[in-house]
């Protein structure tokens, strides 16, 4: 029972959420399974750019260390603040979203080439709880029942947070950076006097995840019409 309540409530994550979430799951349980190590994985520019190992410019993004407080913590604020980006402002614009993965990945990795930096992963989920954060702003959040603040302040509590576990928070104001060009490129500037919207999905990506809308133009033909389209016979029949 409990496991048909996982498989439904996991089938109903949007699609962009479940496949980066499923990533980072199964590539901390890979590392843990000892399959892997991380030093498979962490960006390198080095061994990217002179030994073509390409595929560390996205499993730097997978990997959130070994299984631990740390870990759960990261996890947990990703699917949330990724699902509620994708089933709210993003809903039905799915090439959107993507690119704004894209996009995102995209800073994050020109910043790591000038510092030392080896894992983005929480970098980039700072950046999905900024840009959630500043489009709700009038939400009011709790922190561990300990604090109470509008959502804008979310991703500075976060960082402070961090601060008092010791770690740096270089990463996290990196995703905060990256967040907030995003929302000023995308939300802030286009609405400006003599702004205009600069950061344009390609179409490739609308052709691949978005679905055509209908032409609201199309005329179907008369045969199309369901009035004449043929019926079941049992369907003529009066009841008696």
């Amino acid at each position: 029972m409990a496991y048909q309540g996982f498989a439904q409530e996991y089938l109903g994550m949007p699609a962009v959420t479940r496949a980066y979430t499923t990533a980072c799951v199964l590539t901390t349980a890979a590392v843990q399974l000892e399959f892997i190590t991380p030093f498979q994985l962490y960006f390198n520019p080095d061994l990217i750019f002179r030994k073509f190992q390409i595929w560390r410019l996205i499993t730097n993004f997978l990997f959130f260390g070994p299984l631990g407080f740390s870990f759960f913590f990261n996890m947990i604020f990703l699917y949330r603040y990724c699902r509620m980006l994708e089933e709210g402002s993003f809903r039905g614009r799915t090439a959107d979203f993507v690119f704004m993965f894209l996009f995102g990945g995209f800073l994050m990795t020109l910043f790591g080439l000038f510092a030392s930096l080896f894992f983005l992963g929480q970098a980039f989920t700072i950046m999905l709880v900024y840009v959630w954060s500043r489009r709700n702003p009038y939400i009011r959040m709790n922190f561990f029942g300990l604090l109470n603040f509008q959502a804008p302040f979310l991703p500075w509590v976060l960082m402070g947070f961090s601060l008092l576990l010791g770690n740096s928070i270089i990463i996290d104001l990196l995703g905060i950076a990256v967040g907030h060009i995003y929302y000023f490129l995308e939300d802030v500037f286009p609405n400006q006097p003599g702004g205009k919207k600069l950061l344009l999905t390609p179409g490739f990506l609308k052709m691949v995840f978005d679905t055509p809308e209908e032409d609201p133009n199309y005329n179907p033909l008369p045969e199309d019409h369901p009035e004449n389209q043929p019926r079941d016979q049992d369907q003529n029949q009066q009841p008696q």
